[in-house]
């Protein structure tokens, strides 16, 4: 049969379709902990690379930036555990972040076989642009709860990710 014989084209008979609500149907999801942080999460992620757009600045940059601004002779390893990334994964953040010119390896004084990283001066200079925007961003995705919800909700996300 044709599609003007009153059929649709088996490309669109088999989507999906929505409940009898019209919603499609999301079972036990709503109240699941990931299901929830996942939808908050892309959420935060896609205001923040609003906030950010124009410097191409990822959040997990973003905080290899701020771990280096904070702990200036930092190695590699040291950093790679204490935001959670593995090895292979920090080395090629830092040669992205080194490519570019935001971030300068230098021989560690303490372990010939490792690096000391600090930003560079373009670094700095951009994270002193990005923080404020960061913050106003995480201020706009909190504008809805008063500051105890907002201090209740923090404690609520540390309570959990030490769950885990």
């Amino acid at each position: 049969m044709s599609d003007t014989e009153g059929n649709a084209p088996a490309e669109r008979r088999t989507r999906a379709r929505p409940g009898r609500n019209g919603k499609l149907g999301l079972g036990p999801l709503p109240e699941l902990v990931g299901y929830n942080l996942r939808k908050a999460q892309v959420a935060v992620f896609q205001s923040f690379q609003n906030a950010v757009a124009p410097h191409d600045i990822t959040p997990g940059q973003f905080g290899v930036l701020i771990m280096i601004h904070e702990n200036e002779g930092l190695s590699q390893s040291d950093l790679g555990a204490a935001v959670g990334i593995d090895r292979s994964t920090m080395v090629a953040v830092i040669d992205r972040l080194e490519s570019r010119g935001l971030v300068v390896r230098a021989p560690s004084p303490n372990d010939r076989r490792s690096y000391a990283l600090k930003l560079s001066d373009e670094g700095e200079k951009l994270l002193g642009d990005l923080v404020p925007r960061i913050k106003a961003h995480d201020q706009g995705m909190m504008k809805d709860l008063s500051p105890a919800e907002q201090a209740q909700l923090i404690d609520l996300l540390r309570k959990v990710a030490r769950a885990g």
